[in-house]
């Protein structure tokens, strides 16, 4: 194996990351809707709480692609 096909390979085990960000913002929204409609009156305060997971679920997935790209052209 050269060392193309192994930062290629290491890029990919990296980026296999956002499937679950995928899954857990999908979790996110979910329950913010069902939250939402069970009692429309507490949407503010909920609201800022999604906005919240959002982020910092968010921010694993700018990791898992800096990473990838740190292995594909760094080095």
């Amino acid at each position: 194996m050269d060392v193309s096909a192994a930062k290629d390979l290491g890029a990919g085990l990296a980026v296999i990351a956002l499937a679950g960000v995928g899954v857990g913002i999908g979790n996110i929204f979910a329950a913010l809707v069902n939250s939402v409609a069970r009692n429309p009156a507490s949407r503010d305060k909920v609201f800022g709480l999604a906005i919240l997971g959002f982020a910092l679920t968010e921010a694993v997935a700018l990791y898992a692609l800096v990473i990838a790209f740190i292995i594909l052209f760094v080095g």
